[in-house]
């Protein structure tokens, strides 16, 4: 039997711990817990139901071994080829003025961070569009202080509000407001990393913290 949770999974996000769940495709294990490989929809099968007890005669032979966990798997939806492909290309969903977005940091520069926007509300989006986080849009204050490389990092995964369709080429988007900034972070060593305040991250492995705009709750 398999079970299918609405909830998008970005890559490094905790699905659960290994006491809990077996992995499966598009998954890793890390310190005892599983966690997402790849951007997509979270879904659980149940193990099949283990057989009670088989009586024979007067001697009962005992169950089997207890059943295996649950397999926690994550994958990238898939677009149907069926008559309604047509109808559903012109429900693509396209970042517009006011939503929340999730994107990847492409490059930074001192004046901005381009980034790939993946995420538009709850739908994984068929296409990459580019977008620009400003560094006047980064924080709601002290704004003349901001630098984006104590900001953001290529390969940081960032949630972000869209505040303007921009140019031809990009979406302006916005970290401002306090639930807004990087959601997931790797360390320069490659390591995961997790926050331990609005402007840090910290190393799971070696301890060393690193800059950031961190989006709250932290």
């Amino acid at each position: 039997m398999t079970t299918s949770n609405p909830t998008l999974a970005i890559p490094g996000q905790l699905l659960g711990s290994t006491s809990k769940y077996q992995p499966g495709p598009g998954t890793h294990i890390h310190n005892h817990n599983v966690h997402a490989s790849l951007m997509g929809t979270v879904h659980i099968a149940q193990p099949a139901k283990a057989p009670g007890p088989v009586k024979r005669l007067t001697k009962i032979t005992p169950a089997p071994a207890p059943a295996e966990l649950p397999t926690i798997s994550v994958a990238v939806p898939t677009r149907s080829a069926g008559p309604d492909h047509a109808s559903q290309k012109k429900r693509e969903v396209l970042p517009e003025v006011g939503n929340v977005v999730l994107c990847r940091v492409i490059r930074i520069t001192p004046r901005q961070a381009v980034v790939a926007i993946l995420v538009c509300g709850d739908t994984v989006l068929d296409a990459e569009w580019q977008g620009l986080i400003r560094v006047q849009d980064v924080r709601a204050t002290e704004k003349d202080r901001v630098k984006i490389y104590e900001s953001f990092r290529p390969g940081d995964i960032v949630r972000a509000e869209v505040i303007s369709l921009g140019d031809q080429a990009n979406y302006y988007l916005s970290t401002a407001r306090n639930e807004l900034g990087v959601i997931l972070a790797t360390s320069e060593a490659g390591n995961a990393m997790h926050p331990v305040s609005w402007k840090e991250y910290r190393d799971s492995e070696t301890g060393l913290t690193e800059l950031r705009k961190v989006a709250k709750p932290y």
